[in-house]
């Protein structure tokens, strides 16, 4: 690899917008936001609209199709045909 080129690999703090929840990771993202984590170092934070504790997929979450619904909206926008 060649020397110099490459972005600094350190720690980071994600949080999660919509839960509050944050981690910490190693990232070269960077960012002016900076936190006070539970060892008593300041970290930079990256905030972030999704994470695994608020993706649908990792909590468990389903939205729930009315697909009912979505056969009327069309027979009433098409109309049925014979």
């Amino acid at each position: 690899m060649r020397p110099n080129i490459h972005p600094t690999y350190e720690p980071v703090v994600y949080q999660d917008r919509s839960t509050g929840d944050a981690f910490l990771t190693r990232s070269t993202a960077t960012s002016r936001e900076t936190i006070e984590w539970s060892d008593g170092r300041t970290y930079p934070l990256v905030r972030v609209d999704m994470s695994a504790y608020s993706h649908p997929f990792w909590t468990g979450a389903t939205r729930v199709l009315d697909s009912a619904g979505q056969v009327e909206k069309f027979n009433r926008r098409y109309g049925r045909r014979r």
